[in-house]
């Protein structure tokens, strides 16, 4: 990869990071072709149980293609500890932390008739405790002024109902909640927390016929790519972005990626 200056000498932490196809992998390049060194967690249990699947060398294949640049660790999010440990790992590969994309996640399908304890532990283990966990170790380890970076992939279940996935719906709501909350506590620490909403991206788990409904409904008439929420990743975490934070940012809404764009290229033309 070509890296570019813009993210030169930081680093990242990205989460949910198991298959070359994933949200998380899009954005490690990205974050990678910026300039940023970029350590991953993966977990190749949980894609394995999903239809989509994972290949037995997939994560390893990931951090290959991303170079020197590239590091990362197998970590079930839903453990306790696994925060600091990603952190620990992290910081003895690359030093200080800078940026932080939660992007891990846990589905399963289940509406309000059939949902159980055991399921909800499960997702909120993974889609919220773990995020918290890791914000605020990431703050506890924070020590500059400047340039730090919270982004909290989060979905669309405050735009619309998410029929039969109750327990993933109320779990990922907690990200924006998150969001909001911590950014009023980190205001004047140098550290921004914003969160984005990319709308349904196919990394392999759409239908055809889902496919072709979505698209149906997406206002642009096109679905977003992966590679589309790994761009904003990288703008929310350049140096024009700093005065940017507690936006949830809608990538279906029309116009929102390009008012984005044109707010930081004004905020870059003025510094």
């Amino acid at each position: 990869m070509e890296p570019r200056a813009e993210l030169a000498g930081k680093v990242a932490v990205v989460t949910g990071v198991t298959r070359r196809r994933g949200l998380g992998a899009a954005i490690a390049r990205e974050l990678v072709g910026a300039g940023a060194a970029v350590f991953i967690a993966y977990f190749r249990e949980y894609d394995k149980r999903q239809a989509w699947g994972v290949a037995p060398d997939e994560p390893e294949r990931i951090i290959s293609a991303l170079g020197e640049q590239g590091a990362g660790i197998e970590l079930d999010l839903s453990n306790p500890s696994a925060a600091v440990e990603l952190f620990d790992r992290a910081g003895s590969r690359f030093g200080q932390v800078d940026i932080l994309v939660n992007n891990a996640a846990h589905w399963e399908s289940g509406g309000i008739r059939h949902v159980s304890t055991e399921q909800l532990d499960r997702h909120f283990a993974v889609n919220l405790r773990a995020a918290v966990l890791l914000c605020s170790e990431f703050v506890r380890r924070w020590h500059a002024s400047a340039g730090g970076r919270i982004i909290n992939v989060t979905s669309g279940q405050g735009q619309a109902p998410m029929p039969n996935e109750v327990a993933y719906a109320v779990t990922k709501a907690g990200l924006d909640a998150l969001t909001l909350s911590v950014t009023v506590d980190l205001l004047a620490s140098g550290v921004t927390v914003n969160a984005i909403d990319p709308g349904p991206i196919d990394t392999g788990w759409m239908t055809a016929d889902v496919r072709d409904r979505l698209t149906s409904q997406s206002p642009s008439g096109n679905l977003p790519r992966a590679e589309d929420l790994a761009s904003v990743v990288r703008l929310l975490c350049t140096d024009a972005a700093a005065g940017i934070t507690g936006r949830i940012v809608r990538m279906q809404s029309e116009g929102t990626v390009e008012n984005l764009r044109k707010e930081l290229a004004s905020r870059r033309a003025r510094s």
